[in-house]
């Protein structure tokens, strides 16, 4: 390198060298052999592993219907939340298998799963998902239970005899 006599030609090489901003990331389409796209999602103790691909709309989970899988109206349409932000309803199949936790959880984690799974296959989505706040996944978990203690925090009761 050569020698630098003064200040000013300091600056000018310090521009020249300086690198370039890191460009932003790239988010590459990943399908499977059988056009499927795979993303697995947890919340809480449930992991759910969640493959979609084109169809009619069918949400499959462990094997049967999210509709008698997840009884309950609320689980069922935080399930659908993700396709239905995306505007995808009828457009996709989704097969899952969920384990851990209860069904709140497994919801959240199919929930998850699907909104990965789907920037996955159609990496346009991403920015709908994000605004959502699907594709972060919820890290709260229940507290342990402490030595001295009833619960995680709950004292046993105290009584003055």
């Amino acid at each position: 390198m050569a020698e630098l006599n003064s200040l000013a030609e300091l600056g000018t090489v310090a521009t020249s060298a300086a690198p370039a901003a890191p460009a932003a990331p790239v988010h590459v389409r990943k399908v499977d052999d059988l056009g499927r796209s795979y993303a697995t999602g947890k919340r809480k103790d449930a992991v759910a592993r969640v493959w979609v691909k084109p169809g009619t709309g069918k949400i499959t989970v462990n094997g049967r219907d999210f509709t008698t899988y997840l009884a309950r109206p609320v689980l069922q349409m935080v399930v659908q939340q993700p396709i239905v932000a995306a505007a995808r309803e009828g457009q996709f199949d989704v097969v899952c298998t969920v384990a851990g936790g209860g069904l709140s959880g497994q919801a959240g984690a199919i929930r998850h799963g699907i909104s990965k799974a789907l920037t996955y296959y159609e990496p346009g989505l991403r920015a709908v998902l994000k605004k959502g706040g699907f594709l972060t996944r919820d890290s709260r978990v229940v507290e342990r239970k402490k030595y001295g203690k009833a619960k995680a925090r709950r004292s046993f009761q105290f009584s003055k005899r």
